[in-house]
């Protein structure tokens, strides 16, 4: 290995830390992976359970995914990733309304990604774009959950009963969705183009409009959410085929099917780091008492 980290050999990059992560809280797991291509994981995640001011348990996940054309993307999802959910979860807790809380989490964090581009950088990359990512949330609280973003990143509701229909639940701020809502292409067409997954909407000191999109639901029966960057939905596009991929004891076993959404991705070939968070509905947790962990 060189100073760099790299092998002098077969040029791949010394294993980092961030290249396979696995985490698992009470009612939440998530997973992140370098992938096949990559030589370095520019995804991130944080997990997170709280109570509300009445007791209802709270449980969060986080995930960003660095944009690789910008300059310290794997730094500007890991900043995102833990302001995001330390804030999310400090509004929860102080009694602020779910969805102003989500929203805040995601300014929150723009603020600490655009931070970034004011750090001393080294020769040359002034130059570059500035540090850049996209964010997805998603908060179980009792009989509702809530899901924030900006970007391309997505969250997809998937029911125990597979009778019922999946649903994704996120809307790209991407080239190929903005083609579709204005009437100009089919999706197929528009996903097809090589322009289809230039991004619309970002965290970053350079983003034209921050402008985060939140939404709550109220599913009638129980099920889990998949919240993931485009390293997973690549491989499992629509609702109908990220329900396939869940296994059917999701609910039950989140991190395992963490795991098998992931190896999934890599089975696929692994063009891009991957990152999914599984967050069983209701939530399985007990009401009150446990500090916030992150």
């Amino acid at each position: 290995m060189d100073d760099d980290g790299y092998c002098e050999r077969c040029g791949h990059a010394q294993p980092r830390r961030r290249d396979h992560q696995e985490k698992e809280l009470e009612g939440v797991a998530a997973v992140s992976d370098r992938g096949l291509r990559h030589h370095r994981n520019e995804d991130a995640f944080a997990l997170a359970t709280a109570s509300l001011p009445d007791g209802t348990p709270a449980v969060a996940a986080v995930v960003c995914d660095g944009v690789s054309t910008a300059y310290r993307p794997d730094d500007a999802s890991a900043a995102a990733a833990v302001a995001g959910g330390d804030a999310l979860l400090a509004a929860l807790e102080r009694g602020a309304p779910v969805e102003e809380a989500m929203r805040g989490a995601l300014l929150t964090a723009f603020d600490a990604v655009a931070a970034l581009a004011e750090e001393e950088a080294p020769d040359g990359a002034a130059h570059r774009n500035s540090p850049a990512c996209t964010c997805v949330s998603a908060v179980v609280t009792g009989e509702v959950f809530t899901v924030g973003w900006i970007g391309d990143s997505r969250a997809y509701w998937v029911p125990d009963d597979r009778a019922l229909p999946a649903a994704r639940l996120t809307e790209d701020d991407s080239w190929a969705a903005a083609m579709v809502a204005a009437g100009l292409m089919s999706e197929a067409e528009a996903y097809a183009d090589e322009r289809a997954h230039a991004i619309t909407g970002w965290l970053g000191a350079d983003a034209v409009e921050v402008d985060p999109h939140v939404a709550a639901f109220r599913p009638e029966g129980p099920g889990v959410i998949v919240v993931c960057t485009d390293g997973l939905w690549n491989y499992a596009e629509s609702a109908a085929e990220m329900a396939v991929a869940v296994p059917a004891d999701a609910r039950a076993r989140p991190l395992s099917s963490a795991r098998a959404l992931v190896g999934l991705a890599l089975d696929g070939g692994g063009h891009d780091n991957v990152t999914v968070a599984v967050l069983p509905f209701p939530a399985t947790v007990s009401r009150a008492g446990s500090p916030p962990a992150v």
